[in-house]
């Protein structure tokens, strides 16, 4: 079992940045590929990014590609989404998810594949 807590959201006027970590519980943290997603409002969850259990592969949304960067510190359990040049579009809550598959050599973009899930932490990009 892994509890994910997200933290870093706020407001923040386009083209500055923030810094969102996700802080998981449990030693198999290490072991999970993990993944950023985001919802705004009357849309559905979507794909941010995702980094994998060693840290050396990672995926990004088109979207965000070039502006976001993911990275872990397996021995802190943390998981971070730095997040640069941010656009009114990025507005949304932003989640932190494991996939529970452990030492996984894939790192997977949709929902469906990850079992464990944050809270949410609100961005808001003013324009």
């Amino acid at each position: 079992q892994v509890q994910l807590v997200e933290s870093g959201g706020g407001l923040v006027t386009a083209g500055g940045s923030l810094l969102l970590s996700c802080a998981a519980s449990g030693r198999t943290f290490r072991s999970y590929a993990m993944g950023w997603f985001r919802q705004a409002p009357g849309k559905e969850r979507e794909f941010v990014a995702a980094i994998s259990w060693s840290g050396g592969s990672t995926k990004y949304a088109d979207s965000v590609k070039g502006r976001f960067t993911i990275s872990r510190d397996n021995a802190e359990n943390t998981v971070t989404l730095q997040m640069n040049s941010l656009k009114p579009e990025d507005t949304a809550v932003y989640y932190c998810a494991a996939d529970s598959r452990p030492w996984s050599m894939v790192v997977v973009t949709t929902l469906a594949e990850y079992d464990y899930w944050g809270q949410g932490t609100q961005v808001t990009v003013s324009s």
